[in-house]
């Protein structure tokens, strides 16, 4: 229950500015003490009504708002939120009117266009304390600016700037609006006071430095020309969210702080004195405890992106990224801290921030939060700074490692030693710098002993120079190497032994990236929730933008899968389940954003719709980290109706065209790389028909054309997308083609198939356990002849398929373990030796275990076995028997 006559004469005896205030404000007071906040409030923020200079209004608003939130916050009958909400939205109503009265002043009749104010710092949080400055950016267009006929644009700009400091920030009778601080502008020792877009734009793309990224994380457009201030934060936008990780940024970060606290030294112990904003375990450091982690996972997850200390702690917390306990502990200690600063202020409306160092004045700021004297706050004030601290610097403990670069003595072939001292000879351009050289001094020790000890030294060491190779910079690999250490072991174990994990991080070293998080090594979840992931962006994104993004998470997520299976993780089977969920998740973000494109062109097919049948090991959810996607495209409706938009096509065509657009957005590569490879050829007359058909033609196709393996492949179909009509429309025809009887016909064009397959694509190694004879494949045909004579199993799961299979007595025991451990196999092979040869002997025991066995002897014993039961299951099935060498 709130009290505000105790906040009223606790104002009146330890706070002089409000005392005066209250003096002035009669009325208010009045207001104030009968308990009406909110008419209290309300006729605060009118105080200026009526009075047409817009510097005497505001203060007059400015003083009555002042004192309503002051009295509502020490009766605490308004919460911290609000206080500093409204505050916030009283600096972009003041800055908003401030720069339409500076426009005014050289052009009476004018709008208020062309120039905008960006806030930053708590302004830009909406989380302004009770006497602070505001530091905006003032950006101007030349184009759109008001301004006389024979005005410069540039000078009209710092005309109305200056104009805007007057308004807002000059001491008068009726004192001030905000002082005005305008030195976060891009280089303010230099620059005039406003810039225009395009000069903006061209410096934090270009030499922005690390603490400008951290203040933007906070940056709104607040006043003036929101919609041009809005598309000026769009366009620089990679420049504060950066996906790569950047850890030289966060090392800036550490020492600016470091700097911080020397600077401030009179204020870091806990007592008199000390600093609430800068000192150890205060406001800056919370801030920059949540900015930090922005900073390194907000380029990837734009749930992030928020401006706010509280919200953004919380967000974090909900992302895995910091501990629950953490973000509590950091937002409570937060908001106690800003509510003491605003007690601080409140005394003489001064922009301070440090305890008085007199004892009686440091009573009276006590008492005028109500507690009873300054020994209290001080206790309370200690507890939070050991709760604040030790967080912070744990945190730039792990993110920015500082001191001179240790000296290990590292076991090393000479050879090693040798090649890396090459290294900086100019042979590799990431290297040439000093700064690079520096960066990879402070991670030698480690990679020496990380190939030291890894298993397949030649080969890490290679194809590290590989991704050297390909880097244009290498200094924030580096960072991110020293950073987290046990990391380098891991990149270790990646080159060595898997090439095609290692070709990608070549490709893209912010792959790493993905290995920081807390969820780099859980499964994705399910179809829905990756759809939501891969579609998850900002207002504004374009469909070119979509593309790029779901490349890259794409990629992030592949490339984790891979790294789990490598590790040892996860079952193989469930990482080809989840390369598929993956998969089908694109098709469908991908699917509809296609679908939308064309749409806005071509209108829609009234009472039609796209719907995408995936086969194979896709339709299977067996994808390996090499698979294809073999998809079929129909539609359902009429395939002689027409569209109705403004270039419209009749229905064959339009979803040709249509499937067209949806299979480059699957397979085109982009800037941010290739997704996947897509193949048609299992669609109704294979290469030569359509690549889309409606689900009517679909039918009569495989009822009255379509040869027995094209029926075979529909026993793994399954439709990835389309209306739920149609997925159950595209189940009926399915189920039909299968149910369909079958004569003798159907084992003769099984063998006869299998035997040119056997012909023309032979296995390509020994571990080939796809194509061998006694494999995969065999299992397939198998299945494919049982389910379609018999009618069993219809099922696109092969495992599931052969277990329900072998319960029939149609196949003998042990069938759906050979299955399982060949295609565990064929997973890992996939990565650690793509040519279906044995990989070098130190990769070997990584695939045994991959498989749940012990070692490699054990394995290729086991595979031996079990190609020996697939055969043994042949020769039961088809009556004849299969040899295996």
């Amino acid at each position: 229950m709130t009290d505000l006559p105790n906040a009223i004469s606790r104002a009146r005896a330890h706070a002089p500015f409000l005392s005066t205030a209250l003096d002035r404000l009669p009325d208010l007071e009045t207001m104030l003490a009968t308990g009406d906040l909110e008419q209290a409030l309300a006729h605060a923020k009118a105080a200026g009504n009526g009075i047409e200079d817009t510097a005497v209004a505001l203060r007059r608003e400015r003083l009555a708002l002042a004192l309503v939130l002051a009295i509502g916050d020490l009766a605490g009958a308004f919460p911290l939120t609000r206080v500093i909400t409204e505050l916030s939205n009283f600096a972009d109503r003041s800055l908003d009117a401030a720069i339409a009265a500076a426009i005014r002043r050289r052009t009476p009749d004018a709008e208020s266009a062309g120039f905008s104010a960006i806030a930053l710092g708590k302004h830009g949080a909406q989380e302004l304390n009770y006497s602070s400055d505001i530091d905006p950016i003032l950006l101007y267009d030349p184009e759109t600016l008001p301004r006389r006929e024979r005005d410069d644009p540039a000078e009209a700009a710092q005309r109305i700037a200056r104009a805007l400091m007057e308004i807002m920030s000059n001491m008068t009778s009726e004192g001030y609006v905000f002082r005005v601080d305008l030195r976060l502008r891009p280089a303010s020792e230099v620059s005039p006071l406003a810039l225009s877009f395009d000069s903006a734009i061209t410096h934090y793309e270009s030499s922005a430095l690390a603490w400008e990224r951290a203040a933007f994380i906070r940056a709104r457009a607040a006043s003036g020309d929101i919609a041009a201030g809005q598309a000026f934060l769009d366009t620089i936008r990679p420049f504060v969210w950066r996906r790569s990780l950047d850890f030289g940024a966060i090392a800036e970060i550490g020492r600016l702080t470091t700097r911080i606290r020397d600077h401030y030294s009179a204020g870091q112990a806990i007592g008199p004195g000390y600093d609430l904003k800068r000192g150890r375990g205060g406001i800056r450091e919370v801030e920059f405890f949540a900015q930090t982690h922005q900073l390194i996972h907000g380029g990837r997850n734009p749930a992030l992106r928020l401006r706010g200390t509280r919200a953004s702690l919380d967000a974090l917390a909900d992302a895995g990224i910091i501990s629950a306990e953490d973000a509590h502990a950091m937002g409570t200690s937060y908001d106690r801290l800003r509510t003491l600063e605003h007690r601080l202020q409140m005394v003489s409306d001064q922009q301070t921030h440090s305890l008085p160092t007199d004892a009686a004045a440091l009573d009276s700021v006590a008492q005028l939060d109500g507690l009873p004297d300054g020994a209290a706050l001080v206790r309370e004030l200690t507890e939070i700074s050991d709760v604040v601290g030790r967080r912070f610097d744990a945190l730039i403990e792990t993110y920015a490692p500082t001191g001179a670069v240790a000296v290990e003595a590292v076991t090393v072939a000479d050879e090693f030693t040798q090649r890396i001292n090459a290294w900086e000879g100019g042979q590799y351009r990431c290297l040439r710098s000093a700064e690079a050289r520096e960066a990879f001094a402070r991670i030698r020790p480690q990679l020496l002993r990380a190939l030291s000890e890894a298993p397949d030294p030649d080969r890490a060491l290679l194809r590290w120079e590989q991704l050297l190779a390909g880097l244009p910079s290498a200094i924030n690999v580096f960072r991110l190497l020293e950073a987290r250490p046990g990391l380098l072991a891991m990149v270790m174990r990646i080159l060595a032994h898997a090439p095609t994990l290692a070709d990608e991080l070549a490709r893209r070293a912010d792959l790493l990236d993905t290995l920081i998080d807390r969820s780099a090594f859980d499964l994705p979840g399910s179809v829905a929730e990756i759809a939501a992931e891969l579609s998850r962006g900002e207002a504004g994104d374009d469909y070119q933008r979509l593309l790029d993004t779901v490349r890259v998470r794409v990629g992030e997520m592949r490339f984790s899968l891979g790294v789990q299976l490598i590790e040892g993780q996860r079952d193989p089977l469930e990482v080809a389940a989840a390369l598929s969920r993956v998969a089908e998740a694109a098709i469908a973000v991908l699917g509809r954003a296609a679908t939308d494109e064309f749409v806005q062109k071509h209108g829609v097919v009234p009472d039609s719709d796209l719907a995408i049948l995936g086969l194979g090991r896709l339709g299977g959810a067996a994808l390996t980290h090499a698979s294809d996607l073999d998809l079929i495209f129909l539609f359902s409706g009429d395939h002689a109706a027409e569209s109705n938009g403004p270039r419209p096509l009749g229905a064959t065509l339009y979803y040709n065209r249509l499937a067209q657009r949806v299979i480059a957005a699957l397979s085109v590569p982009t800037a941010a790389g290739v997704l996947f490879e897509v193949d048609t050829r299992l669609r109704p007359s294979g290469a030569q028909g359509p690549i889309s058909v409606s689900l009517e033609s679909f039918e009569r196709y495989q009822c009255e054309d379509a040869w027995t393996w094209e029926h075979m492949a529909l026993c793994r179909a399954r439709a990835m997308f389309g209306t739920t009509a149609d997925r159950a429309a595209i189940a009926a025809i399915i189920a039909r083609v299968q149910d369909r009887p079958r004569d003798a016909s159907l084992r003769n064009d099984v063998l006869e198939m299998r035997a040119k397959m056997a012909d023309h694509k032979p296995p390509q190694g020994p571990l080939d356990v796809k194509l061998a004879r006694g494999g995969l494949v065999d299992i397939e045909f198998m299945v494919h002849f049982l389910q379609l004579r018999d009618h069993v199993a219809y099922t696109p799961d092969l495992g599931v398929a052969v277990q329900l299979i072998e319960e029939k007595g149609l196949l003998p025991a042990g069938t759906r373990s050979s299955h399982d451990l060949l295609a565990r196999l064929l997973l890992v092979v996939r990565l650690v030796a793509p040519d279906g040869m044995y990989p070098p002997h130190a990769s070997r025991t990584i695939v045994a275990e991959a498989c749940g066995l012990k070692s490699w002897d054990i394995l290729l014993e086991a595979v031996l076995a079990a190609r020996r039961q697939v055969a043994a299951a042949w020769g039961q099935v088809f009556e004849i028997p299969l040899e295996i060498e």
